[in-house]
């Protein structure tokens, strides 16, 4: 078990330093093709140095994700309510710790924290490392489904846990936050110095005034980006679960059951997590779970 810990672990390492690597290597090229253009010479003589903006992007875009990856848990914690039962002698409690142990032991992670919290039918999992997670659920999820669906649900979460998902998200969340100040604070000095012909030394409104809708208007391209690699790994978890339950019908069962109840509102901070929400229109874009008919077909054809 100890083994297979230092393996997993070996493995989140392993993502986030490919990823960084993945988004110097981005930042190495833009810088590249920018010289290449002349970009870095006007840019250098209108002063924005291209070399400090792009360090400045990049330090940017993964800090504030990198920050909320670590304070992960104790948010969620904070934000829910949620109790950490793992030493509760509650039957129930015991039961749903008990089952998160052996999912755990299958996944071959570490034990994570396991969490009730007041709510509506739902459940999530966070944490910055696969050996530290915390997984919980809801007492309205407790109420209204059998023991094998609230497993499955519960093999869901760890399923997350295990596929690392917490640090791609963020990893990802952190690329595109890179490329969004980088690129609005390029097109905001090209706007400024060549449209609106601004020969001040230093940047004028101009500047300032796109930065800001860029900043706003690839903000918003970036979550539906996001938002898009979200919904695919929430298939993934649902396939997971079904692999630690040995049988795929408890999660389709599960997903059935949660179709026709509403999974309320989680937090910001754990929503991306969830086992379920409902988003409906223009806001499916923005949805970080796929519809629950789309996840039963796609479990049923598996």
């Amino acid at each position: 078990m100890f083994l297979r810990g230092v393996v997993a672990d070996a493995v989140t390492m392993k993502r986030v330093i490919l990823f960084l690597v993945t988004n110097l290597a981005v930042m190495l090229v833009l810088g590249i093709v920018a010289n290449l253009l002349g970009v870095n010479r006007f840019l250098s003589a209108n002063g924005l140095n291209l070399g400090q903006l792009l360090g400045f992007a990049l330090v940017f875009g993964f800090g504030g994700a990198f920050v909320s990856l670590l304070m992960s848990k104790p948010i969620a914690k904070w934000s829910t309510g949620a109790v950490v039962i793992n030493d509760s002698t509650d039957p129930t409690h015991r039961w749903i710790v008990g089952v998160v142990q052996r999912f755990a032991g299958k996944a071959g992670i570490g034990m994570p924290e396991v969490a009730i919290f007041e709510g509506e039918p739902n459940a999530f999992a966070t944490g910055a490392f696969r050996n530290s997670a915390l997984v919980a659920v809801s007492t309205g999820l407790l109420r209204n489904m059998s023991r094998d669906e609230v497993e499955a649900v519960i093999g869901h979460e760890v399923s997350h846990v295990s596929n690392g998902d917490m640090v791609t998200m963020t990893l990802i969340q952190g690329v595109m936050n890179t490329f969004v100040v980088f690129l609005s604070r390029v097109i905001g000095y090209f706007v400024d110095k060549v449209v609106l012909r601004n020969e001040r030394e230093g940047p004028g409104v101009g500047y300032y005034i796109t930065t800001v809708v860029l900043d706003i208007a690839l903000g918003v391209l970036a979550a539906i980006i996001v938002a898009a690699f979200s919904r695919h790994r929430e298939y993934r978890a649902d396939a997971g679960a079904a692999a630690l339950m040995g049988s795929k019908q408890p999660m389709i069962n599960a997903l059935a059951r949660l179709g026709g109840l509403d999974p309320g509102q989680l937090p910001q901070s754990v929503a991306t997590m969830g086992i379920n929400s409902r988003p409906s229109g223009l806001m499916a874009l923005f949805a970080s779970h796929p519809p629950i008919e789309d996840r039963i077909r796609a479990l049923q054809q598996a």
